[in-house]
This record gives structure tokens, sequence and C-alpha cells, in this order.
């Protein structure tokens, strides 16, 4: 550790400088002074030096310094408080190292309280000098620590390092397998959280609710609802289902894979209900258009004397908006004030996208220009979509303009800004901005779909030649195209491309 310290007298990360443990000013260059304190803080405590303990701490070491090396592959997700979260994060830090120089210590429950804050304000800085203070107190051993340490390199979006941190664990409890199904859960990389959970059964480990809970995350997020059902079961055999989280869980799971009636028989047949069961049910009614059951299940809730929050109401517009229900839904944003619900960026959102599907581009773009708060990218991109759905050009540059000062080079933003060109006959237009977009390396994002069969989730991707039943696919989609112009549902497909030219193309 000491030759890692000369090496790396501050840490460096993304072009950002953070102190080491006793240094109070950051400079270019560290005093020899500094140095000597860091390397005595460093060596307050010394753990036993087993095998196996100094095995476990030199690859934590390596850990650290392949982080702190490779600093131009990681990104931290900080806000614009981050300063103040570093700043609060090394005096504190400082603050433990003088109790240690006092003799008071550095206990377990200090070092995983402290990595857990760092985890929930990822503060990656924070989190990586208390993962050393952890190593050199010898802490590092502990399973509390060591599944503090997996959520905060989860939170952090750095799944591999939690990996690592799971992996060189040398004693496991149902936390830490938790906590890295859990980060594996955020990206709804449902194969690995079952993977995992099959060999933490293995081990005679008994799952928690918060383990089945992150499992159904990752259901949800995937649509994996074969595996939420053999889940579903094994709640009921442990007795969890009859916990609120679990049920709010399931009906989340539930309505995200499309089983409503599923969401909506737990949801009855519920003891008690909080908040965020009604905003889950009200938002499961939203994703599958069901705008009036959702505005009777909001009003339901209102009688219920449940006060509604942001999330309710962003449910409630979205049901709106997606059920064309536009005096609705301003009746509804203009009630939130009452409620006490401050709109927020999200809810102005949905009430351009309201008013620009139902073909009311000028109320949208009066609507965005007058907005208390500044319209970020999302705001700009659903005035776009609905300027190239009904053609409208000059709103629509404007739209296209104003989300590229927000975002230079985005790519979805020029391709529809193409297709509103194309929608119109302005052909060379259209080619010029494609041509931008080839001369710029830019390539639109492909779109992507999944569907479950028997439990196995299969992919489709736009223009991927790989899938051997391509031409199936290709007949079956132009089968169902054909039905529905049969049905005269043309109007409601695909509003970016030609589903068939997508298809085809593949």
């Amino acid at each position: 550790m000491k030759a890692f310290l000369r090496r790396n007298p501050s840490f460096c990360l993304r072009n950002q400088k953070f102190r080491p443990f006793s240094s109070h000013k950051l400079s270019p260059k560290i005093s020899n002074k500094g140095l000597t304190n860091a390397l005595r803080i460093l060596n307050l405590v010394s753990p036993q030096k087993r095998g196996s303990d100094v095995k476990s701490r030199q690859s934590h070491l390596r850990l650290i310094e392949n982080m702190l090396e490779n600093n131009a592959t990681i990104t931290i997700p900080l806000d614009h408080n981050s300063h103040t979260l570093r700043t609060t994060t090394e005096i504190n830090v400082q603050s433990s190292v003088l109790q240690m120089e006092q003799g008071f210590g550095v206990d377990v429950r200090f070092l995983s309280q402290a990595v857990s804050s760092c985890g929930s304000k990822r503060d990656l800085c924070g989190g990586i000098q208390y993962h050393c203070l952890a190593i050199t107190t010898g802490f590092i051993a502990s399973v509390y620590v060591g599944s503090s340490l997996i959520s905060f390199y989860s939170r952090c979006a750095l799944l591999d390092h939690a990996c690592r941190v799971f992996e060189e664990m040398p004693v496991r409890n149902v936390v830490s397998w938790t906590a890295i199904i859990a980060g594996f859960s955020q990206e709804w990389r449902v194969d690995m959280c079952v993977e995992l959970f099959h060999q933490m059964r293995g081990s005679d480990l008994t799952p928690n609710y918060f383990t089945y809970t992150s499992l159904l995350s990752a259901c949800m997020g995937s649509g994996a609802l074969e595996y939420g059902r053999c889940f579903h079961c094994q709640i009921i055999h442990l007795g969890f289902h009859s916990y609120l989280h679990i049920d709010n869980a399931l009906i989340a799971m539930y309505s995200k894979c499309g089983a409503i009636d599923e969401a909506l028989y737990i949801f009855d047949n519920m003891e008690v209900r909080d908040l965020v069961t009604w905003n889950t049910v009200i938002s499961g009614y939203a994703q599958h258009g069901l705008a009036q059951e959702a505005i009777s299940l909001f009003e339901e809730m209102i009688k219920e004397g449940v006060n509604p929050d942001a999330v309710t109401y962003l449910g409630v517009l979205s049901s709106c908006r997606h059920g064309g229900l536009v005096r609705e839904g301003q009746v509804y944003f203009n009630s939130m004030i009452e409620h006490g619900v401050q709109p927020e960026v999200d809810h102005y959102s949905c009430i351009v996208d309201l008013l620009g599907r139902a073909g009311l581009l000028l109320e949208a773009r009066d609507f965005v220009q007058n907005m208390p708060v500044f319209p970020n990218a999302v705001v700009w991109g659903s005035l776009l979509s609905s300027s190239r759905l009904h053609g409208s050009v000059q709103i629509g540059i404007q739209a296209a303009e104003s989300r590229l000062l927000l975002e230079p080079g985005c790519s979805a933003t020029l391709q529809q800004l193409a297709n509103l060109y194309a929608r119109v006959g302005w052909w060379n237009e259209a080619a010029r901005v494609r041509k931008l977009m080839k001369d710029k390396g830019l390539k639109p994002n492909r779109a992507c779909s999944w569907v479950e069969v028997k439990s196995k989730i299969h992919r489709f991707e736009a223009q991927n030649k790989s899938n051997s039943r391509r031409t199936e696919i290709a007949l079956t989609m132009d089968s169902l195209i054909h039905h529905m112009n049969s049905l005269n549902l043309h109007s409601q497909m695909c509003e970016e491309e030609n589903i068939w030219l997508s298809v085809s193309q593949c």
C-alpha cells in the first residue's frame, strides 16, 4: 500500500483530484509532510498477517489501484452538489482517522453505514476512501462491510467491481447474496439474478423478502413473467406474501409483464395498502392504455383519504396521454397545486405530449414556451415526435434545434428530423440530414424488443442478421400488418419507421 501511495500521492479519477486521507488541501504537489502523514495514517492499524488476510488485502488493493489507474473508463453519476458531497465525505473520513489516532477506533458498524451513505449519494470518491480505510483497519473481511461495498459499487454503476468484492468475501450471508442480486436486478439481468439465486440456495441460505423484491424487480425490467410467477410461488411457500413491499413488487412485476389482471387480483386482496400500492396500479393502467380505469382508481384513492404525490399524478397524466383525454389531463394537471404537489418537468412533458398527440401543436409549443421550469430534451423530443406525426415542419424544426442545443450530436433527434422531412415530401432536406449523420459517424440506436416463450427470453433487434429464423419472423410480421390494414389500424402502427421495412432489413 505504501508503494501505491508513493506512486499516487493523490487519487485521480476523470481529471478530478481526490485527497488522500490526511490531506487538508488540494494542490498540484503534495509536500513531504503531507505524504508522511498519509503513510502514518494508513499504518495506524495493522491487521493480523494470516495468509488468507494478506491475500484478501492484496486483492482489494489491486481492485482500488485498477480503478484509480483506469480513470478514463469510469463515469461518476454525480449531481450539481457533487463538490459538497466530496467535501463532506473528506471531513468525515478525516474525522474517522483522528478518532483512530486518539485510540477510539473505527468499528464495523461505522464503516458499513459510511459506505452505505456514499452509495445513496453516488459518492464514488468517498466510497473509495472508506474502502481503503476498511482495508487498513482489517474490517474488509467483515461480511457487513463487504455487503455495503457491493451495494455501493452497484449504485455507482460499477457492477464489475461489485462482483470482485463479492468474490473476495471470505464469508457470505443472505445480506451479501441479496446485495449482489440487487446489483444485477438494477441492470435487469434476470439471467444472472436467477443463477446467483440458485447458488445462494445451494449454500443452504434461506432468502429473505428483500431478496425476492430484487428478483421481482429483475423480472419486471426484462419482462420475464414465468420467472416472476415461479418466485411468486416461492414467496407464498415462505410466507412472505403478507409483506406490503412484496405485494407492491408483485403488482409492479405483473403490470409491467402484461398480466394486469393478476396485478389487480393481488391489489383487491391486500389488507393494507400504502401510496406506493395505489401508484403502482395507476401506472399499470396507464401502461396498458386503460385511461378511464386509472382515473377511476385515482378518484377512489382520493375518497379513501390517501394524499397523491408527484408519482401519482405522473401516472394519471400518462394515462390521459395514452388515452387522448386532453380535457381530463389538463384538469388533473391544474389540480396538482390544490393537493400540494408541485409540477415537475416530467408532468409538463406529459402535457406537451398529450397536446401534441391530439394535433394541438400550437398549444403545445406555447405551453413549452410558458413553462416555469426549463424544458429538457425529453420535452422538446415529445414536441418533435408530434410534429413528425402531424407533418408540422416549422414547429418540428424549432423543437429539433432546441433539443440539439441541449444534446449536441443526438442521433435520435437528427433521425426524427429526417423522418419529418420525409413525411412531408422534402426529400432533399431529408437526404441532407442523413448525410450529415453519416459524415459525423452518428447512427440511430437500434430498436429492439423481446418476448418470453417457455421461460426463455427471445430478443429481437433491428438490422440484426444473426437470427436464424428471421425469414419466419418476416412472414409473420407481414401477416400481422396485413391483418392490421384490414382493420384500418395502419395509422396506429409504429410512428417512427414502417415495421415491415425494419424487419425486412434484419
